[in-house]
C-alpha cells in the first residue's frame, strides 16, 4: 500500500508524510516532539532541510547546528547525519534523487 500523503511514524515523536515524488526530486514534511531525533544515518541522496517550526539540532559528520523557523540546512551526498528537536518543531525536507528506500508507491 502507498505511503505516499499519508502520515506514518518514523522514529518515537516523530511523524513524516511523504509528497508526491518527482523523476529525480521528492520532498516530505516531518513533525518532531519536543526532544524527539532523527536517529544519525546517511544516505546517497543531497538533501536540503527548511525548518517550518520550531528549533532542531542538526548533527552532519560530527558538527553541530540549530536552525529555527524560517532556516535551511543542506546535507551533502552519504554525510553521517542525525536531527534532535530543541522545542515542538516540523521541517520541510527535500532530497534528490528521490529516496526509494522511503517511498512506497
Amino acid at each position: 500500500m502507498s505511503n505516499i500523503g499519508k502520515w506514518e511514524n518514523a522514529e518515537p515523536g516523530v511523524t513524516r508524510k511523504i509528497m508526491e515524488p518527482g523523476a529525480a526530486l521528492m520532498m516530505m514534511e516531518v513533525h518532531f516532539e519536543a526532544g524527539a531525533e532523527g536517529y544519525e544515518h546517511a544516505h546517497p541522496h543531497e538533501q536540503m532541510s527548511y525548518c517550518l517550526k520550531g528549533r532542531v539540532e542538526f548533527t552532519i559528520d560530527g558538527e553541530k547546528t540549530v536552525i529555527a523557523a524560517g532556516e535551511t540546512i543542506v546535507i551533502p551526498s552519504g554525510a553521517r547525519h542525525g536531527a534532535k528537536a530543541l522545542e515542538p518543531s516540523a521541517l520541510l525536507d527535500c532530497f534528490t534523487p528521490v529516496r526509494e528506500d522511503l517511498v512506497r508507491r
